[in-house]
């Protein structure tokens, strides 16, 4: 007898759990008069992590398929604008050390590699400036679209900053009051399986037998379904990515109209680096290091010397990063997502984005019946797996392009035997040829395109060696494509609001609904 997928189960709230709830029961809305059921059970006594501030492009799309308001948003999630990341001090450590990985594309990427033609021209003017507008406006201090610009609509692409306990909450409102979500409030006791391995249901304490279908685990590092119940190992990757101890800080600006930075700022220190998060209300910093190359205490002295007389009454709060995931993600009926499947580190903000992909493909590869789940599970893991590689190694190229020698976490971070095979293969051909639409790209979703691969070589220092026979037939259509980016910077310069102006105003009177 075939057995159909209706009743799904989320077990865990917070981002991970309240994102996948949203989406899910966006996409299978029509399906709820029929029977279709989207349950998110979470006990009343779990402290969300909510660290997790920063945000990618995609949330926006998330957000409006989720028939979510920008200006709510804004409202309701103390949210600010990000427009990419700033680097300081990755490379030599020396004070004009920085470079930006923007959100915007380079000029023309479609039609030109410009990548080649602006190392070939060797000039004082950084990739980014040469390619993008977008680093110029976050030196500005300038938002990424105006007034007039529709929700979700962009005139420089755009993430978000945002505070994650609020959010979570501003998502289980709208889940729960629009897309007919289930909310129930209780500890679970015991996970029951079936005879053949599938969970057939939660027994909790204030909520008694909560069967379902599909069980998705997002209870975050307990990872109490797919590592308690379902048994599947993590796999640690520590011995890539060394950083396993964050110091947080929520730090008051000293004036209520003080500039709120568009861009994540992410500085080097001795063993790690701290982030820099601006949101209307507050700053959000924190030092994510190694503790095998530095104590907590030398952490903390670092984070406060960073913060400024501010920090002086202000404790930290310490968060333990156990970087790695699972070694399988969807496990017969159980399907983790968020942390429950893993973490890195904070940087580049992968976690949230990870939950939006992980949520949006069970969502549209949501199984009709039991009998084809595993088909369905084996294509999730496959692309899971590969997202996950990708990321770490996006994150380590990060590290293995310093020159730093200062301290042993970043001589560690260049030993061959911590680089991953494939992130080795490809600085060895970047060497000869710029990232672009080659090979190493083969996914329709990669979660950082070669785009992202340009702006941190080449914002870092990294040479590919130019024959200039190569660039004979795009070399008009480079110098046009840098042309017009220079006259686009300046007209979105002369154009564009203050980001805190901008924040001020769509919360006193709201974006135009697109």
């Amino acid at each position: 007898m075939t057995h159909p997928v209706r009743h799904i189960v989320i077990v865990g709230g917070g981002t991970a759990g309240w994102l996948t709830a949203g989406v899910i029961a966006a996409k299978h809305k029509s399906r709820m008069p029929g029977g279709f059921t989207v349950t998110l059970v979470e006990s009343p006594n779990t402290p969300i992590i909510g660290v997790g501030e920063g945000t990618w492009p995609t949330l926006r799309t998330t957000l409006s398929r989720m028939g979510v308001s920008e200006t709510a948003f804004f409202r309701e999630c103390d949210a600010s604008f990000k427009q990419g990341a700033r680097f300081a001090r990755w490379t030599t450590g020396e004070a004009d050390d920085a470079y930006y990985h923007p959100l915007v594309l380079p000029q023309s990427f479609g039609q030109v590699n410009l990548a080649p033609h602006w190392l070939a021209r060797n000039d004082d003017l950084s990739f980014c400036d040469a390619v993008c507008a977008q680093g110029k406006i976050c030196d500005d201090g300038l938002a990424p679209k105006t007034m007039a610009t529709a929700e979700f609509d962009a005139l420089a692409n755009y993430a978000y900053h945002l505070d994650a306990g609020k959010f979570a909450g501003f998502l289980q409102r709208h889940c729960c009051e629009t897309l007919g979500v289930r909310h129930i409030l209780a500890d679970v006791e015991q996970v029951v399986l079936k005879e053949d391995g599938d969970i057939a249901s939660l027994t909790t304490a204030q909520a008694g037998t909560i069967e379902g279908d599909l069980f998705v685990d997002c209870t975050g590092f307990r990872a109490l379904l797919i590592g308690g119940a379902m048994g599947v190992p993590f796999r640690e990757c520590s011995d890539v990515l060394f950083c396993d101890t964050a110091l947080a800080m929520q730090v008051p600006y000293g004036d209520p109209d003080d500039p709120i930075a568009s861009q994540t700022i992410s500085t080097a220190q001795s063993a790690g680096w701290i982030w820099d998060i601006g949101l209307p209300t507050r700053r959000g910093i924190g030092h994510v290091y190694s503790s095998n190359h530095i104590s907590d205490e030398e952490a903390e002295r670092e984070l406060r010397a960073y913060i400024g007389p501010a920090a002086e009454k202000l404790s930290a709060r310490k968060i333990k990063i156990h970087a790695g995931h699972r070694e399988t993600f969807w496990k017969r009926n159980c399907v983790a997502v968020g942390l429950a499947a893993g973490f890195l580190e904070p940087l580049e903000a992968s976690a949230i984005v990870l939950i939006e992909l992980s949520a949006k493909l069970i969502a549209e590869q949501m199984p009709a019946r039991r009998e084809v789940m595993d088909i369905v599970a084996s294509r999730f893991n496959a692309t899971t797996h590969y997202r996950w590689g990708r990321i770490i190694d996006f994150l380590k190229l990060h590290y293995v392009l310093t020159k730093r020698t200062d301290s042993e976490f970043w001589r560690d971070n260049v030993r061959p035997e911590t680089i991953p095979d494939r992130l080795q293969e490809l600085m060895q051909l970047w060497r000869y040829q710029s990232p672009w639409f080659h090979d190493e790209f083969d996914r329709v979703e990669e979660v950082f395109p070669p785009a992202s691969y340009q702006y941190v070589l080449y914002g870092m220092g990294f040479r590919t060696e130019v024959e200039p026979e190569a660039l004979g037939g795009d070399a008009r259509l480079a110098e046009r494509a840098m042309r017009e980016n220079a006259a686009q910077t300046e007209k979105l310069r002369a154009g564009l609001p203050k980001h805190r102006d901008l924040i001020n105003r769509i919360v006193e009177r709201g974006l135009q609904p697109v």
